[in-house]
């Protein structure tokens, strides 16, 4: 794994111990330093390779099996490292979010870029649309939801003088959610708005269906998108395309987007993006393997570690883990295993073992009364809840091999 973007660690970095000098990330990477030797410090969170391998792998054959093409979303990790694995394993493309993210994949060297999101600044549809023209390379596509993002990307388009169209796909939501044209009329109304304003392309159609609260939910919502992009008058002899998929229903985007449809089916591209860690929490019950063991299995790769620094009253340890370290928007960090001080043995943690709340720095553990008592200095790894809220927090992650020595590092670019 090479980030291009890689430099040094210092005192700067997060985890890591070097109060005094620097290194590289690849002569960190190769030196053998181990979790445990004083490299690292209290808390630091790691990723573990066998698991983050086995998750892009086992995600690059469900897709390649039900013929579907992946663009998974990068504003999970945003680290290089990790977009040239999973676009290594075959992936479409890389799904961003916001501007500054297409602005980062696009410095990353990713070729094929998916902008979940309508996209209104002047100042970015016109370097945008500059880029494509400078690059043939270069594919991007993203959201319209409203005759204002479609005027906006026409305008920016004329502006730069553009060669190539903007593409772009209409965006169908549903009630409640968050954005998209909420109705089937409405949405072939605006695709067809689309094919009327010079230089910009319709594309596809696109929707998301991980805001939902059952598979029934989102199977009806993707046959709404199902139906409306078929009635797009899309040009003839173009294979359009349509997109979907968090990484709760993604087995139900296969049931229902792969099939039905009432002539030749678009390119179903997918979005998943927290399947390359995969969590010890939310998605830990939600991934969509849960229903289809069959078809695979997900490895949670993140933990963090930390050390016991208080136990005030007995049935409380207080470990240094709280908001600014793991994520809590999803629920809580859920302990794995207990290294005692002195030993070299990870216990598995018991099962009444609980962070039951956090502050900015400290998080406060139920230890069940028939628990060894922890005491000040032992080390707790944890498990987190919800990926995509945990690598912001962290600018450099250390890549652990299963003997806990480091083999890479992983930069975020949020």
């Amino acid at each position: 794994m090479v980030d291009e973007c890689a430099g040094v660690v210092d005192w700067r970095t997060t985890g890591l111990w070097m109060p005094e000098g620097e290194t590289s990330d690849d002569v960190l990477a190769s030196s053998g330093a181990s979790l445990f030797d004083g490299t690292f410090t209290w808390p630091v969170m790691v990723l573990r390779r066998t698991a983050l391998e086995r998750n892009v792998a086992t995600m690059a054959a469900y897709c390649a099996r039900h013929g579907l093409a992946f663009a998974p979303h990068g504003k999970t990790t945003m680290a290089p490292v990790l977009f040239d694995a999973q676009l290594a394993a075959g992936a479409w493309g890389i799904t961003v979010a916001t501007a500054n993210q297409l602005l980062a994949a696009r410095r990353m060297g990713v070729r094929r870029i998916l902008v979940a999101n309508e996209l209104l600044d002047t100042g970015v549809l016109t370097w945008l649309a500059r880029e494509l023209d400078t690059d043939p390379d270069l594919e991007v596509l993203f959201y319209v939801d409203s005759v204002q993002g479609i005027a906006a990307a026409g305008s920016a388009y004329a502006a730069a003088g553009g060669v190539r169209p903007l593409s772009v796909l209409v965006e169908v939501g549903h009630d409640g959610g968050r954005t998209g044209v909420r109705t089937v009329a409405g949405a072939v109304d605006l695709a067809r708005r689309v094919t009327e304003t010079s230089g910009v392309r319709l594309a596809g159609a696109a929707g998301y269906e991980g805001g939902l609260t059952s598979v029934e939910e989102a199977r009806s919502f993707l046959e709404t998108l199902r139906e409306a992009t078929s009635q797009m008058p899309f040009d003839t002899g173009t294979r359009p395309i349509v997109s979907a998929g968090g990484s709760a229903y993604f087995d139900v985007v296969v049931d229902v987007l792969t099939h039905g449809w009432p002539g030749p089916r678009p390119e179903v591209v997918l979005r998943s993006g927290a399947y390359v860690s995969h969590d010890d929490g939310v998605y830990r019950t939600k991934t969509p393997f849960n229903r289809v063991p069959d078809e695979g299995g997900l490895d949670a790769a993140l933990e963090v570690w930390a050390q016991v620094t208080s136990t005030p009253e007995p049935g409380l340890a207080i470990v240094g883990l709280g908001k600014r370290e793991a994520p809590y928007d999803e629920g809580l960090a859920v302990p794995r295993g207990v290294r005692r001080a002195g030993s070299t043995v990870v216990e598995p943690a018991p099962e009444g073992l609980v962070l039951a709340r956090i502050n900015d720095h400290h998080g406060y553990l139920d230890v069940p009364a028939d628990m060894e008592p922890l005491i000040p200095g032992d080390l707790v790894s944890f498990g987190i809840s919800h990926p995509c809220t945990a690598f912001d927090r962290w600018r450099v992650i250390a890549v652990l091999e299963d003997d806990d020595t480091v083999s890479g590092i992983v930069r975020t670019y949020f």
